[in-house]
């Protein structure tokens, strides 16, 4: 089984509009509600690739029992803990030209004592699972050393663990070492204090983390796929160009087809290629955390990958 942590979860709305005008009145064509936050987004791919998944973290009120009665409908397993405030709102705003606007609310605050009760549930839920993905911003009220607090739980158990997150969290949860994280540029810059200008500084970089004690350093290209850093060196795969409508949930698929391949032990080139195709289908969908298995077959067989 793979457990997917989201300890920021949120209604997720995507706005279809013609165009963003500041200061105007604009009519959404259609809207679209998902439950959200990165690592719903992650449990969403991992379902339709075909693998037991289940999903945790914290949720609240309103917003947070329709969030549980939207992973009901989709099929998908949780156990959350409810706390006593309400589950945010984020909003993207898609326009015609395919430009993403996001508005993230940050989320209401976590007490001690719901921190306290999630951690005797992940314990649990780590001992059930074979690989864990931890994902996304963590609620106010959390202390920045919560991922490397569970990131030590899991390695103690001999888990696979996967870290996707930014800021103090990817700075602190990096110190517990997980199997893997997919920093981007801006991420690499922080973390190691260098200046990153062009391609080579970024694997440059990648590799820097990797022998930090990360097994599995993998930095996403855009259109032009993904890096992987590892003791069998540096491997690139790229897909075939494709007519993007929503990038919004690339990064999480890519995480939750390598959850995948972990759990299935692919061999390195397959679970880059796999993510890689997983990752663009999720763009020829308007559903954030979404793709449809037909494109990503196309897709899959396409995808060059070369050692570098």
């Amino acid at each position: 089984m793979i457990t997917a942590v989201t300890l920021n979860t949120s209604i997720d709305k995507a706005y279809q509009v013609e165009d963003v005008e500041k200061g105007t009145v604009m009519r959404v064509k259609s809207c679209n509600n998902t439950a959200g936050g990165k690592g719903l987004n992650v449990a969403r791919v991992i379902q339709i690739c075909g693998e037991e998944i289940l999903a945790t973290g914290f949720c609240g009120g309103h917003a947070g029992a329709l969030l549980e009665e939207m992973l009901s409908k989709a099929g998908i397993a949780y156990d959350f803990v409810h706390t006593a405030k309400e589950t945010r709102n984020c909003l993207n705003i898609l326009s015609r030209d395919g430009v993403s606007t996001e508005f993230l609310e940050p989320g209401e605050p976590v007490t001690e004592e719901e921190i306290e009760a999630f951690l005797k549930k992940y314990e649990a839920l780590v001992d059930k699972s074979n690989v864990i993905t931890l994902s996304g911003s963590i609620p106010q009220g959390a202390p920045p050393d919560i991922y490397a607090t569970l990131i030590r739980i899991a390695k103690d158990r001999q888990k696979t663990v996967i870290l996707d997150t930014s800021g103090p969290a990817l700075t602190e949860g990096i110190k517990a070492l997980p199997d893997m994280i997919k920093p981007n540029a801006d991420e690499i810059e922080t973390l190691l204090n260098i200046s990153i200008t062009n391609r080579n500084d970024i694997i440059q970089g990648a590799v820097k983390l990797h022998d930090m004690g990360i097994p599995y350093v993998v930095v996403s290209l855009g259109k032009e796929g993904a890096v992987c850093v590892s003791k069998e060196g540096i491997l690139k795969a790229a897909p075939p160009a494709v007519n993007a409508i929503n990038t919004v949930g690339c990064g999480d698929s890519m995480v939750a087809a390598f959850a995948v391949s972990f759990e299935r032990r692919y061999p390195l080139q397959q679970a880059l290629k796999y993510a890689v195709a997983v990752s663009a289908a999720n763009t020829l969908t308007p559903t954030t955390g979404h793709y449809r298995p037909e494109d990503m077959q196309e897709i899959y067989s396409l995808v060059k990958a070369e050692i570098l």
